[in-house]
């Protein structure tokens, strides 16, 4: 396998500097193929859809086309596949970041099925729990 980090995928993807893209472009078209395939761990999976909405501002659909094409790659092994399918489809019915998604997934594939979040966009799934002052409480309190 062969690890690329997120700003060769953005290149790849956004194709915007000339140079960069071109060399990103023949590595992962020319380098990497089902045999020997590029990693993309679930950091950098995260760290690319987070660079591609805030970055680029490119939206939830575009987002969602350049996810699928990377897990439907042959030439690509992404870390946590199943977990990352998961988050895929929870982000694209959702009003929460992809990373949230795919943090509760993870967490439920180690057996935690609920996620404490202050986030309530994230908090409207049900693998996520709102934090608030009722839950913490005692007893003793």
């Amino acid at each position: 396998m062969i690890a690329l980090d997120t700003n060769i995928w953005i290149r790849y993807i956004a194709q915007d500097d000339e140079e960069q893209a071109q060399l990103a472009t023949d590595l992962i078209e020319n380098q990497c193929s089902a045999g020997n395939p590029a990693f993309i761990n679930e950091i950098t999976l995260c760290e690319i859809v987070w660079v591609l909405k805030r970055a680029y501002r490119y939206d939830k659909k575009i987002i969602l086309t350049v996810l699928k094409q990377l897990l439907n790659g042959n030439e690509v092994f992404i870390s946590s596949y199943p977990e990352a399918w998961a988050a895929y489809y929870d982000y694209e019915t959702g009003n929460a970041d992809f990373s949230d998604y795919f943090i509760a997934q993870l967490n439920k594939k180690y057996g935690c099925p609920i996620t404490f979040s202050f986030d309530k966009k994230a908090c409207q799934h049900s693998n996520f729990k709102l934090l608030n002052s009722k839950i913490c409480r005692t007893d003793e309190q």
